[in-house]
């Protein structure tokens, strides 16, 4: 089997930590089995490789999310399938499952199994991946899915309507129907859709001949504005009538806004903090300001490189209604090389924090009006014509300074 991991998200739900490169998978608030701070992704990792499924495991990213990857997994491009452009997951599925069969030589009798990159889980969810590859070669379905038991009937999932008279077999499935139709389905024992996505690859590859679309990884890359802009779900799955599922009886959570993700935190302050006389007051700094709270009740504060925000817990998901140009800027960046982060910009100057890991070195490009007039930190720095090369030896932080018109 082959396990391809979806990772890619606009950065705005956990806003102003998450932006467009470091999204909600990358934040680092949840700690592991040594108390240690890690990200979604660094935890899904974590379990895959003991769950005995790192070594089958490929990620599909956009080229803005490849060095963050690198820098938190540690690992190199072979496990890294990019995306031309950001589309949706239909065109990100077949791209990395023709990047399997071409590059990776897969067999098309294998089977691919595609998860999400962020999912909150216990570790024996992956052995649901273990049992879908069998039951798809026992029952030869075009397709299998993992069912979550819904605890209401929410419009952010799709819904696995079973078979009542044949075992594990889907009677229908129906994306993110609306809130009425939601509860007719629970009523009917549908279950969620876990976002996990089972199929031989040569049902895949027929589906998009019979289709007219692009079968090898060449032709689908140079082609990929070609492939419909759609979800798998409603491109695919909706389409397909031979579809298995299994079961997981487990924990599984979506930590996709700050109320949710607080809940799964085993601490109400992370960073420079002192929250008196405040109930259920939750505070993450990544500034090296101290936030204090007095008397308040119920709120989440969080400051980072891109801003401020301040809101009850209940409010926390509307993130996404505050001024969208808030969302456009991108003053912190974390690379395999180490981090880059905005310290002050405006008209005529910019004051960027260099972060560069022992080993490492990065290189950046002064225009004709530019230049660095004041640096400071440990390393060298070396300059060959308008390229500037700073070189890591213990974690240091360089300032550049470079001024326009000078």
């Amino acid at each position: 089997m082959k396990i391809i991991l979806l990772s890619g998200g606009s950065g705005k739900r956990l806003w102003p930590l998450s932006n467009d490169q470091r999204s909600k998978q990358f934040i680092k608030v949840l700690k592991n089995d040594k108390g240690k701070l890690e990200s979604m992704v660094q935890r899904v990792w974590r379990q895959l490789k003991r769950s005995g499924l790192q070594d089958v495991t490929y990620i599909a990213t956009g080229e803005s999310q490849k060095s963050i990857l690198k820098s938190q997994l540690g690992i190199d491009d072979k496990k890294i399938i990019t995306e031309p452009f950001r589309r949706d997951t239909f065109p990100a599925i077949v791209l990395s499952s023709l990047f399997l069969k071409d590059r990776e030589k897969a067999s098309v009798d294998e089977n691919i199994f595609v998860l999400p990159v962020d999912p909150y889980v216990e570790e024996d969810f992956f052995t649901k991946v273990f049992d879908l590859d069998q039951m798809l070669r026992e029952k030869k379905s075009k397709l299998g899915l993992i069912g979550i038991n819904p605890t209401y009937p929410s419009e952010k999932y799709g819904y696995i309507v079973p078979n009542k008279s044949k075992k594990n077999i889907v009677k229908t499935f129906i994306e993110k129907p609306n809130e009425k139709k939601a509860e007719l389905l629970l009523s009917n024992g549908a279950c969620w859709n876990a976002g996990v996505f089972g199929f031989k690859l040569g049902n895949l590859v027929e589906y998009l001949e019979s289709q007219g679309m692009p079968t090898s990884y060449e032709q689908s890359a140079e082609n990929y504005d070609q492939l419909p802009k759609n979800s798998f779900d409603y491109e695919y799955v909706e389409k397909q009538h031979d579809i298995c599922f299994v079961t997981y009886e487990g924990f599984w959570k979506d930590l996709g806004t700050w109320n949710t993700l607080i809940e799964e935190m085993d601490t109400k302050s992370i960073g420079i903090s002192n929250s008196i006389d405040s109930v259920n007051t939750n505070i993450i700094n990544e500034t090296n300001l101290p936030i204090v709270t007095l008397g308040v009740s119920d709120l989440i504060v969080v400051a980072g490189p891109e801003g401020f925000l301040v809101s009850s817990i209940p409010s926390s998901p509307r993130v996404k209604e505050i001024d969208p140009s808030y969302f456009e800027s991108i003053r912190f960046k974390e690379e395999d090389w180490g981090t880059t982060k905005i310290l002050k910009k405006d008209e005529f100057s910019i004051i960027v924090e260099y972060v560069i890991k022992n080993g490492h070195k990065v290189s950046f490009d002064l225009n004709e009006n530019q230049k660095v007039y004041k640096l400071h930190g440990e390393g060298d720095i070396e300059y060959v014509s308008n390229e500037v090369i700073l070189y890591g030896e213990n974690n240091f932080s360089i300032i550049c300074i470079t001024e326009e018109g000078v």
